[in-house]
């Protein structure tokens, strides 16, 4: 007996010991063969940077569909693989629509801050019903929160595709999160003005979403003529350049301050029309009006740059919608109806930039030509392989509607649309006459990037009631697009030195449950979870009472 209690207070001992030790001494061993809970180096070091609570408010609590359920535990696991890195970062798991008495206001109130709710369809035991789940994450730090969606939205996928998409960014998600909130210096985006660029109206919500990363300012090329040296110092005070759909042709002095700011290092993203048509053209010329191409002094420069937009425009039968009314006054329809000059382009999932975005539509967009030179391209966009190009002037009008496009003639698809350049830049007027006079000129410049957009309509937001909507919203069909998050990639990469961005092209494998099997063997498992374990207990009881019955009838 007492080498018995020896034995017992030897254990309690151990089992003390290793426990007070793993208050000291605390590791995780990830074992997954994709490394699925091993945070990168830039989230760890984006963890890091707070010295006071972050609490990460998790908005799936309460009564979720299983899909969703996965999506929460796969959050939860992540939360603590930053809380491992930072102590100071919490999480709480909030059921948002838990009050039933204040169900509708709670959701007026979600939406109203920009928290949209997924709509599932639930089918049990061949009932239909729909709820609302509100995927999302709050990040609270002092006096700031960020917004993190943590449901992926992609056309035509099913709801376990969108989970597995949803898990795939979660990480990239939270770091970015935690690197808006610990900014303290933000790098500075220019808007170029003076080529009758877009207005700031139709930029509004990209130029808000990137305002929690970059401080923005206004840049003007019109005092280049009176003084271009204020300009380009204005100019070089700024990270990027940012120039949106310009309409009215580039001086050559102009081009020269352009040239010396990228060759100097200034990152640039342009979105630019070659062809001048619009939608409103066509509703406004009684159906038709006429393609023309778009001179915008620009071709030397991208030349330089090995690429070349051409004056043409790309038809495909992947296409997004637009909307005509029939009737009129209150007995008026608003029917949507394919528009092949407006491609939705899908990702080629080969860039962090593009890596598990949603569909981007593009609007009357021209094909690029991809030109060998020094420079590093690479191609982000590009249209559908069921798609052609047409030249230009071409009258477009809306009887191509009552005619079915002949699918024979689509055989020149692929079209480059937006194209990353990368590598030490060097100036379009190397070895030329310059067109005016700077101070310290360079021919060739350190290592830098630039991406080109053939559409300039990839950045504008529509407007209901005079005000701002969401980029990549399009009111008239109700339908949504990934243009601001390629957007917000593109910028976040060009001035991106951390990495932080490359996250994105991280891989996990999630599996999930089989619905079709679950429906058919459901009873099997049922009984298997339920009634084997009462088979098992009935079987030790039979056989302890068997074993006592022998041992006392002795």
């Amino acid at each position: 007996m007492g080498k018995f209690l020896i034995s017992i207070v030897k254990v309690l001992v151990i089992v003390i010991t290793l426990n007070i030790a793993g208050n000291f001494f605390y590791s995780r061993f990830d074992l997954t063969e994709d490394k699925r809970f091993t945070l990168s180096q830039p989230s760890v070091e984006a963890a890091k940077k707070f010295d006071s609570p972050v609490i990460v408010d998790i908005l799936l609590d309460g009564n979720i569909p299983p899909e969703f359920a996965k999506l929460k535990v796969e959050t939860i696991q992540l939360l603590e693989s930053f809380t491992t890195k930072n102590k100071n970062i919490q999480y709480n798991l909030v059921n948002p629509l838990e009050d039933e008495t204040q169900t509708q206001q709670t959701i007026a109130n979600l939406q109203s801050i920009g928290l949209k709710p997924a709509n599932v369809t639930i089918e049990e035991n061949g009932k239909v019903s729909q709820e609302l789940v509100f995927p999302w994450a709050m990040v609270n730090y002092n006096n700031q929160t960020v917004k993190v969606s943590l449901l992926k939205n992609k056309l035509g996928s099913s709801m376990e595709d969108r989970i597995n998409n949803s898990v795939q960014q979660l990480e990239y998600g939270f770091a970015d999160a935690f690197t808006k909130l610990s900014i303290k210096e933000k790098k500075r985006v220019a808007v170029i003005k003076g080529n009758g660029e877009l207005d700031d109206i139709f930029m509004a919500d990209y130029l808000t979403s990137i305002r929690d990363y970059y401080n923005i300012g206004a840049i003007t090329l019109d005092s280049v003529p009176g003084n271009p040296q204020k300009v380009l110092d204005q100019l070089k005070e700024f990270d990027l350049a940012l120039i949106a759909k310009p309409t009215e042709a580039f001086t050559d002095e102009e081009k020269y301050v352009l040239d010396q700011y990228v060759v100097n290092g200034g990152r640039s993203i342009w979105l630019v029309d070659q062809v001048t048509m619009e939608v409103d053209s066509i509703f406004n010329g009684g159906g038709n009006a006429l393609a023309i191409p778009r001179d915008l002094n620009l071709k030397d420069f991208f030349f330089n740059y090995g690429l070349r937009i051409n004056p043409l425009l790309v038809n495909d039968l992947y296409f997004t919608q637009i909307v005509l009314a029939s009737g009129e006054g209150n007995d008026s329809q608003y029917n949507p109806v394919p528009w092949y000059y407006n491609p939705m382009v899908f990702s080629r999932n080969n860039h962090p930039i593009n890596t598990n975005i949603e569909a981007v539509r593009y609007q009357f967009t021209s094909p690029m030509d991809i030109l060998e030179n020094d420079y590093s391209k690479t191609i982000l966009l590009q249209s559908s392989p069921l798609s052609k190009t047409e030249g230009t002037p071409k009258q477009i009008g809306l009887d191509i509607l009552n005619n079915p496009p002949d699918k024979e003639s689509y055989t020149n698809g692929n079209q480059p649309l937006a194209v990353l350049i990368e590598g030490d830049f060097s100036s379009m007027y190397q070895n030329r006459i310059k067109p005016l006079k700077l101070k310290n000129t360079l021919e060739e410049g350190p290592e830098n990037k630039m991406i080109i957009i053939s559409d300039g309509d990839i950045v504008k937001n529509q407007l209901s009631n005079g005000r701002p909507l969401e980029l990549g919203y399009d009111k008239w069909t109700n339908s949504s697009y990934g243009n601001k998050e390629f957007l917000v990639n593109c910028i976040n990469y060009l001035l991106d030195d951390t990495g932080l961005i490359n996250i994105r092209n991280k891989r996990v494998s999630i599996p999930l449950l089989d619905a079709e099997k679950i429906a058919v063997q459901k009873s099997k498992w049922q009984l298997i979870n339920i009634g084997l374990p009462v088979f098992l207990t009935l079987v030790a009881g039979i056989i302890f009472g068997y074993y006592r019955k022998r041992k006392y009838a002795l």
